[in-house]
């Protein structure tokens, strides 16, 4: 697992000794984005939005499947589609090149913003600031990418109407919980058009702030297991996991196999074939992701020395991917630091926007997540590597777990999921308003609800044809013709 010394820096071009200008930019006044947003809204009307039917050349879902699957860990993927097949629901996380496929043929506006590229209503929740605050943002950027603002909006939506349906809410209150999350997304970003645009970068969601608000709207019993889940997230952390992850081993910390979620490298790595060096380029792969950080930050990883190391199974669609434990200690046995390191593929917008302008995909997702979040985790790096199987990887690092938290939606009612799809349209807004043109978003979408209604129709459709695809999911499961892994 040698590091690629190709992961540096290069210098600025220099013209005469001069350094090359960059590229002006265009500075648009106020009036002129406004302008823009409903020139926008004449070519794109915003109701054009809300029909959807497949194409008659739509590729087949299982096939999209099987592609991503050429290049992730071949025992792991028949887990990908267990967990895929749980429920329509649980599919639609793991679909997001499906979906993709899909938006890349609906209207556009023509104003991009940096995309998450995986919205849904999962993929959203809570963690620890560096000031050691709870804040509510999204958290995945795997499919991290600049493109059309909609398509965050689209499936974040979707994923609503799929989740009432999942709790078997009727078609009216799915509706209405769709409609109140694009209305919030609309009302925020109109306030973010207004803001001074440092106010726009400082803003954050803060989780007490929120909970305060929500009071009023959920009843004490909800309030209750709130509370409970805030007081739980925040003992989700480096020592938590180091608890259950880790034991002692002849008198050293070492992380625990549990297969096949959780495998020691050492067993991934045949006798002979370079096992006793793997530690040691594990450990240089730690010393040059540091490159990466902040200067302090640099400094903090070097207070820690590296132990030992686990590839682990984690989430639905990114099952199959390479991702890592590494096991780190700072001043003694009981001083742990956990970093997660997570294999970054090509992003699914990729194959229909166009290629990343970062050649390691590692970085676009470490870009992707420093733009969209309002405070980022401290260790959030890069790296590219040539893993065990001699192919060249990017990952991006982060902490495994810092007071980490996600929605119940299992045990939401029609009321709490009204409540958080205004939570997560507000914070998808915030993070579109940091790179995209807030003022000329805000102008398209206007102050009345003919985008909120047109998304609320898209959404009804779209989760009939996710229907669709999950049973196809489930047929060629059934057929033999691939291999599902349930209960893991």
């Amino acid at each position: 697992m040698s590091v690629d010394r190709q992961n540096r820096m290069q210098p600025l071009t220099a013209l005469g000794g001069r350094v090359a200008a960059a590229p002006k930019l265009a500075h648009l006044s106020p009036d002129e984005r406004v302008a823009r947003g409903k020139a926008a809204r004449t070519a794109t009307p915003r109701s054009s939005h809300g029909a959807w039917q497949p194409a008659a050349d739509r590729a087949d879902p299982v096939d999209l499947l099987e592609s991503q699957a050429t290049s992730r860990v071949p025992e792991l993927v028949p887990i990908r589609y267990g967990r895929m097949m749980v429920s329509p629901f649980t599919f639609y996380r793991g679909a997001a090149l499906i979906m993709a496929s899909d938006l890349a043929a609906t209207p556009r506006s023509g104003l991009n913003t940096q995309l998450c590229g995986d919205a849904h209503l999962s993929n959203f929740g809570v963690f620890a600031s560096p000031e050691r605050r709870l804040v509510f943002d999204i958290n995945d950027f795997d499919e991290t990418l600049p493109g059309p603002w909609e398509w965050d909006v689209k499936r974040l939506a979707a994923s609503f109407e799929i989740a009432g349906r999942d709790r078997g809410f009727e078609p009216g209150d799915r509706r209405a919980i769709v409609a109140a999350g694009v209305a919030e997304y609309r009302d925020r970003m109109r306030q973010f058009a207004a803001m001074r645009t440092l106010d726009v970068w400082y803003a954050h969601i803060d989780v007490d702030t929120v909970f305060e608000e929500l009071k009023g709207s959920i009843t004490k019993k909800q309030q209750a297991r709130t509370t409970a889940n805030i007081a739980k997230a925040r003992t989700r952390d480096s020592m938590q996991a180091f608890t259950k992850l880790t034991r002692e081993v002849d008198g050293q910390r070492r992380l625990v196999s549990d297969p096949p979620l959780i495998v020691r490298v050492e067993e991934l790595v045949p006798a002979g074939s370079g096992r006793d060096n793997i530690h040691d380029e594990l450990s240089g792969l730690i010393r040059s992701y540091r490159r990466t950080l902040e200067t302090d930050r640099r400094e903090l990883v070097e207070s820690y020395r590296y132990v030992d190391a686990a590839r682990k199974v984690v989430g639905v669609g990114s099952v199959g991917t390479r991702a890592w434990i590494l096991l780190l200690l700072g001043r003694d046995e009981q001083d742990p630091l956990l970093l997660q390191a997570k294999e970054a593929q090509e992003s699914v917008l990729e194959r229909f926007l166009g290629k990343s302008k970062y050649a390691n995909s590692g970085q676009r997702v470490v870009a992707g997540q420093r733009l969209m979040q309002a405070v980022s985790d401290i260790f959030l790096g890069w790296q590219r590597v040539i893993g065990l199987d001699n192919l060249q990887r990017d990952f991006y690092i982060r902490q495994l777990r810092d007071w980490k938290g996600s929605a119940e939606v299992e045990a939401m009612s029609p009321r709490v999921m009204t409540a958080y799809a205004k939570l997560c349209g507000a914070t998808l807004a915030r993070a579109h308003a940091r790179s995209g043109d807030r003022v000329a978003i805000a102008s398209y979408l206007g102050t009345g609800d003919a985008f909120d209604n047109a998304i609320a129709d898209f959404s009804a459709t779209y989760a009939d044809q996710n229907e669709l695809d999950y049973q196809a999911l489930v047929d060629a499961v059934a057929s033999g013709r691939v291999e599902a892994q349930t209960g893991l």
